[in-house]
């Protein structure tokens, strides 16, 4: 049984004083008309008559101040050392329960005690263990191959950064969410049903948004049936297959069509300027010889074709063999000459050429030449180009070598120069530009460094480019050009973000099933999702709408500290001055921003499988689930609000700020009231919560609602 509120308690013990002092006065009324005392004994009539409405009101402030307030003191400060035993300490046991106060100063430090020997025990046994995660993270954050893990469930147990850099706009990715959110793919699904359990690989083609991901598969031995997923972007080798090498193919078919005409009309040429061709061996025929002697008759004989006839016969095959043999050496030559340039294209698109900074090329070229007495200085501005680095690092060094010992120079400048689809890349020096000799024999020169020895000339071939020299316009130097393919993109690489501090937890594998019942499931094991938004003002039902929606989540009793959602919204209506004072935001602020109708789909797949967590949810709920929302949220939500006054109804304001600071929370600067930081706050109340719910027999998700239903009352159906 609860106990009372405050506020029943304080109405009874006023309600008693007021049915005292009314009882008393009656009385004295009473005995004053039947009695009829006067002086002294009129007064101490009155004053006795009144005297237990007096004892019962100095009685209820007595007992309010030295023994309810201690209570909800000593209440309050219980909370938090379940919370948390290091919590501060502000209300120490007063009143009559001031002596308690060194009690339970000496069981804070036990308990403090207790705790730090079990943390100092636990950080010995686990040393070994941590170093090797340690180094274990260290490792897959530097692995470029993206990479995933998941349990019997498919729930992602680990990720590195590749993985979330390649998946970092995908709603389902996460600790916890399942594969399903991140590839709808069926035959994903049945590889991993049917993956050998000895770690043998399985490889397929997944198609996500407009790539498509090779994906190795491999069941981990001895594991309980959990998989490591590697993942590459074969995109561009995709596109090369059925692209630049099918147009090859093609090409090469027309070749050789093209090609066995050619052959076949001329072998026919040939074959009728033969002395054995039939045509040949009409015009020699006796019976035409006979016909010329003279005296015969000038008619030929029958079946027998006139020489000039068979004549033109011959002229006429021959003209159309040699029509035959132009028209498919002409299409020959276009053939070979789309052949040509298929085989340029696959030549450019060759995977070793990779977008590459040119700052970055410069700081790489310095760092080879730093032995040496050459030192190299970009200038201009940096650009990006397509390039095999590390190819183009050896043929560099050859070549600002080779040129510093010709020109006698030890200073160069490197400049980037933008061009129509490429870009220049030149070196400077003060002097004259180089005759096209001597850059023929550079061409031809060998690099050993690199695999089977190429030449300079190949490399240049290999990026489409070629090499020259040219003088300034200044008269006072020149340079050494050659161009390479330039990329559409602006601007120096991004810095690469610091590793999320969790991208893994092999407890999500020990978690129940997604398909078990979620109302059995213990509160340790739910994955929770935490949200707040900000609205244009508080009268939902008259046209407020939402203007910012953030959300955190909470994967096996862990608050992600990166796992975020936090997007504003355009509320298709002027924010009020009124509400910008409490959330800061403006309409300058919204401007250009989605519609709640765009931003609700990317929540709920967001939200997944989890169960909602909000502070005074069916305020928020309502925001989002407006008329012509068109999206349903009908997963289970917990509400911290209503917890609080399940668990402490006697204890005044349940408000997130008298929340945490009951609970020792703080909010990170700039923060409160906004829809994010309010959403972690909230998380964080959660977990401490979390702890006094487990200790009253509250272990399940359904426990948790039913305590707080028992709070819900008419205010809260109001909203």
């Amino acid at each position: 049984m609860s106990p009372p509120r405050r506020q029943h308690l304080i109405g009874a013990w006023l309600l008693l004083s007021g049915l005292s002092l009314f009882g008393g006065a009656f009385l004295a009324l009473w005995l004053d008309s039947r009695l009829a005392p006067t002086g002294a004994e009129r007064i101490a009539l009155w004053a006795g008559c009144l005297a237990g409405a007096g004892c019962v009101f100095l009685l209820g402030l007595l007992l309010e101040r030295r023994l309810f307030a201690p209570l909800r003191h000593l209440q309050v400060q219980v909370a938090r050392m379940v919370a948390s035993p290091d919590a501060r300490d502000d209300y120490r046991p007063e009143g009559w329960l001031s002596g308690l106060g060194p009690d339970l100063l000496k069981l804070r430090e036990h308990w403090r005690q207790d705790r730090s020997q079990l943390a100092g025990a636990h950080a010995e046994g686990a040393r070994s263990a941590a170093r090797i995660r340690l180094e274990l993270e260290a490792l897959l954050q530097v692995l470029d191959t993206p990479l995933l893990l998941c349990d019997r469930h498919r729930r992602l147990l680990l990720f590195n950064q590749a993985a979330e850099a390649l998946f970092s706009e995908h709603p389902g990715f996460g600790l916890g969410k399942r594969l399903e959110g991140l590839f709808a793919l069926a035959s994903l699904s049945e590889a991993l049903d049917h993956l050998p359990s000895d770690g043998s690989p399985r490889e397929l083609l997944i198609p996500q948004q407009d790539r498509w991901l090779h994906g190795c598969l491999r069941r981990v031995p001895n594991s309980d049936c959990e998989t490591l997923i590697t993942l590459t972007d074969s995109t561009a080798a995709w596109h090369c297959e059925m692209g630049t090498r099918a147009s090859l193919a093609e090409a090469l078919v027309a070749v050789r069509r093209h090609g066995a005409g050619l052959s076949s009309a001329a072998e026919a040429l040939s074959q009728l300027h033969s002395p054995n061709h039939p045509a040949i061996q009409a015009t020699d025929d006796p019976h035409d010889h006979e016909a010329r002697q003279p005296g015969a008759s000038s008619t030929p004989a029958q079946g027998i074709r006139p020489a000039t006839s068979q004549g033109s016969v011959e002229v006429s095959l021959t003209k159309r063999l040699s029509d035959i043999i132009g028209q498919e050496s002409q299409e020959l030559g276009q053939a070979i000459d789309r052949l040509g340039k298929t085989l340029e294209a696959l030549q450019r698109q060759g995977e070793r050429l990779a977008p590459l900074w040119s700052n970055d090329l410069w700081q790489a070229l310095n760092d080879r030449l730093a032995g040496s007495s050459l030192t190299l200085t970009p200038v201009g501005m940096p650009a990006w180009f397509k390039a095999d680095a590390p190819a183009l690092l050896v043929m560099l060094e050859a070549l600002t070598s080779r040129l510093s010992d010709l020109v006698d120079v030890r200073h160069l400048d490197a400049e980037t120069c933008l061009g129509n689809r490429r870009v220049y890349l030149d070196l400077i020096w003060l002097g004259s530009s180089l005759p096209q000799h001597q850059l023929a024999r550079w061409k031809a020169l060998r690099l050993d460094a690199l695999p089977l020895s190429p030449r300079i000339e190949d490399l240049l071939h290999q990026h489409d480019s070629d090499l020259w020299s040219l003088q300034d316009t200044d008269g006072h130097h020149a340079r050494l050009r050659f161009p390479l393919p330039a990329v559409e993109r602006v601007g120096p690489p991004l810095t690469r973000p610091s590793p999320r501090p969790e991208f893994h937890d092999f407890g999500i594998a020990d978690l129940p099933s997604p398909e078990a019942e979620l109302a059995a499931c213990p509160l340790a094991q739910l994955e929770i999702v935490a949200f707040d938004t900000e609205t244009t003002g508080l009268a939902l039902r008259q046209g407020d709408r939402v203007i910012s929606i953030g959300a955190c989540r909470i994967v096996n009793g862990r608050l992600l500290a990166n796992d975020t959602f936090d997007v504003r919204i355009d509320p298709g209506r002027p924010i009020p001055p009124a509400s910008t004072a409490i959330h800061g935001l403006t309409d300058s602020d919204v401007l250009g921003a989605p519609p709640l109708s765009q931003v609700l789909p990317r929540f709920r797949d967001y939200l997944g499988d989890a169960v909602i967590l909000a502070h005074n949810a069916a305020f928020d709920l309502l925001a989002l689930q407006s008329p012509g929302a068109g999206v349903a949220l009908n997963m289970p939500v917990l509400d911290t609000l209503l917890l609080s006054r399940a668990l402490d109804p006697s204890l005044d304001g349940h408000d997130l700020d008298s929340l945490a600071d009951r609970y020792a929370l703080s909010f990170a600067a700039g923060t409160r009231h906004t829809a994010l930081g309010d959403a972690r706050v909230t998380a964080e109340l959660w977990l401490a919560m979390r702890t006094r719910l487990e200790a009253r027999g509250i272990h399940t998700l359904a426990d948790a609602l039913a305590l707080q239903s028992s709070a819900f009352d008419r205010q809260d159906a109001s909203l």
